[in-house]
């Protein structure tokens, strides 16, 4: 398959299109719980992404995509606000409410005559109806089509489908922005899957964080099959483009929310909680494939879709647009000042006493990663009695059950441990964030420097972390899954209003 060629089919018949382009489609599509390392593009040969590949090679893989949170609803959060998570009250944490008084990047398309919807998982988890959403901030839900039979753990949603659906109700001739978000590859799997599969222990790579194991190794390779149910989705939505003749003028993103749901993964500030795929196609306005190394935060993504509509950025939004790269038709480091992203996170799940998060941000650029930890003196991965930050599953059970065998208990140290203030890790050489250089005389300028230039930046991005003020996210309610008529949430714990007026 000639993925440049298929790709660019539509040409060949609308070839008004290159002289006078409407404005784009946008689909953005997301994965939930994937790392960067994990597609056939960037060089894993055991899962097959052969949809990734299509859009990477028609136009743009960044190698350092950088999620302004390790965890769902933050991420997606910023996503759609294009602000960092810090400055969102309660979006900015997990399974609390999305506030309404914040503007989302799918109803200033809308307002802009863009038609718009969502498949699968948008906005969340989060409590948007009581909040006064009419409909997930992500966009009005198409949500009808089904499959019969899928295996344990894949969601039975048909994603292509209901994209059809949307497709079929779209006004003749109005530009669409369409949020397709797979509920792959999070956990829980169907066990054994990947094995069964046909795929082989011994082809997995095994990150440096997880005991080299049996039982790793196969829920690695059940993982990937997640992943590629999620691929194939992907592909047929592609098909469907290509067949009504608007793939090429569609701008299509594929990424994930944070990564893979592993021990010292997701909910985690290293590499493999923050560190994402990302391919952005556009064939109507630049040409592929090339790989950019250019750091890329999750916040430029609602800026890049306004302007590549012409609607006006707000003010408020603190990311940039990508445009000016995916334009330059140059690879490797192309924009010199994209030198630094910044992740964090607060609450994750119920996994401490009073529902306290573990708050801390990160500083990443194309060497280090820079972590400040602010309370370290709880357990980062949730309070022992069930490290519940760490989603369950085979790695994590062998982690724990196995803790007290020498050969295993550096890797639950580095997963459940407490964890100093400070952290630093060259992550050229460290990948994995196994080896804290904060404490080396050796790199202590850069920790200097990294630490000055975070405080200054957070500062004045209003982090109320940095401004005294970081309790305020303890106050925001938790949201358990139980209720659907509350968007499939019901409040856990009391929500301190006399502390929140207090802060205002």
């Amino acid at each position: 398959m000639n993925t440049r060629r298929d790709f660019l089919s539509t040409l060949a018949s609308a070839p008004a299109l290159l002289a006078a382009p409407r404005r784009p489609n946008i689909l953005f599509v997301i994965s939930d719980d994937q790392s960067w390392l994990h597609t056939s593009a960037a060089g894993d040969r055991v899962v097959k992404t052969p949809a990734f590949d299509r859009v990477a090679q028609a136009g743009v893989l960044f190698s350092n995509a950088i999620s302004n949170s390790p965890g769902c609803a933050p991420s997606r959060a910023a996503i759609l606000t294009g602000r960092p998570h810090w400055q969102l009250e309660e979006a900015g944490t997990h399974a609390s409410y999305f506030p309404t008084r914040f503007q989302v990047y799918p109803d200033l398309l809308r307002a802009a005559g863009y038609h718009v919807g969502l498949t699968g998982k948008g906005a969340g988890p989060c409590n948007f109806k009581d909040a006064g959403w009419k409909h997930n901030p992500a966009g009005p839900a198409w949500q009808r089509r089904r499959f019969d039979n899928v295996p344990q753990g894949i969601s039975p949603e048909d994603y292509a489908a209901n994209f059809d659906d949307f497709l079929k109700d779209r006004p003749t001739g109005q530009p669409f922005c369409f949020w397709f978000g797979s509920h792959e590859p999070h956990r829980a799997y169907l066990k054994g899957a990947g094995v069964k599969s046909g795929k082989r222990l011994a082809d997995v790579t095994v990150p440096p964080f997880l005991p080299d194991c049996e039982e790793v190794r196969s829920d690695i390779l059940d993982y990937y099959t997640e992943i590629e149910h999620f691929d194939r989705q992907l592909g047929q939505v592609l098909d469907r483009l290509a067949q009504a003749g608007e793939l090429a003028n569609t701008l299509v993103v594929v990424t994930a929310d944070n990564g893979m749901s592993f021990p010292h993964s997701k909910a985690n500030l290293y590499e493999y909680g923050i560190h994402l795929p990302l391919a952005v196609a556009w064939p109507a306005r630049f040409q592929g494939p090339r790989r950019v190394e250019d750091l890329v935060s999750f916040l430029d993504f609602a800026p890049t879709f306004l302007e590549a509509a012409g609607v006006k950025v707000p003010a408020v939004m603190t990311g940039r647009s990508l445009l000016p790269v995916l334009d330059s038709n140059r690879s490797g480091r192309v924009d010199a000042q994209r030198i630094a992203a910044y992740s964090g996170r607060e609450r994750h799940s119920h996994a401490r006493r009073d529902n306290l998060g573990y708050p801390c941000r990160a500083l990443r650029t194309p060497e280090y990663l820079y972590i400040r930890n602010f309370a370290p003196d709880r357990w980062p991965a949730g309070d022992p009695e069930g490290f519940h930050d760490i989603d369950d599953g085979p790695s994590k059970q062998y982690v724990l059950a196995q803790r007290q065998r020498p050969e295993v208990r550096r890797f639950f140290e580095l997963a459940c441990a407490r964890r100093p203030g400070e952290e630093l890790f060259d992550i050229r050489q460290d990948p994995g964030c196994v080896n804290n250089l904060a404490g080396s005389a050796a790199r202590a300028a850069v920790k200097q420097s990294l630490a000055a230039e975070f405080d200054r930046t957070l500062t004045a991005l209003k982090d109320p972390r940095l401004l005294g003020s970081g309790d305020i996210f303890e106050s925001y309610p938790r949201h358990s899954p139980m209720r659907p008529e509350l968007g499939g949430f019901a409040e856990q714990g009391q929500y301190n209003f006399a502390f929140r007026r207090n802060q205002e």
